[in-house]
């Protein structure tokens, strides 16, 4: 029996590869792409904005936030005022990963109807180069 959950996995499975066929030689994977996208040309932004902008869970962000820090592609502080709250950055060498990987996101987003399609899926347009201009 199949049901709405398990159709949408699958969909989301092929989504991400076919974003993951794009940016094959970029060293930035889709998820992480993501982050990069939201905090190319921002301030730092408090981790618990951040988390609700990209609808993550922030426990989940702040193990791929380490992992992009680890590539030296992101750094956080706490603020002087309350060292509980933290503020992500991009590095100079996140803001090139991130531009290195734009070609491949724009290659994915102008195909991955394809992929939609394929899943019966219909969604409504998303603005070009969405997250670039902030």
């Amino acid at each position: 029996m199949d049901c709405v959950h398990g159709a949408l996995r699958r969909a989301l499975r092929d989504v991400t590869r076919h974003y993951q066929k794009h940016f094959r030689g970029s060293g930035v994977r889709a998820a992480q792409f993501s982050v990069l996208a939201r905090l190319m040309g921002s301030e730092p932004v408090a981790l618990t904005i951040l988390a609700h902008e990209l609808e993550m869970d922030r426990t989940a962000l702040s193990r791929d936030l380490d992992l992009l820090e680890k590539k030296n592609w992101v750094r956080s502080r706490s603020e002087d005022r309350d060292q509980r709250l933290r503020k992500v950055e991009l590095t100079p060498k996140g803001t090139a990963a991130a531009a290195g990987a734009l070609h491949g996101w724009k290659r994915a987003q102008a195909s991955v109807g394809k992929i939609l399609d394929h899943h019966g899926i219909r969604i409504a347009p998303v603005a070009k180069g969405a997250n670039w201009n902030r």
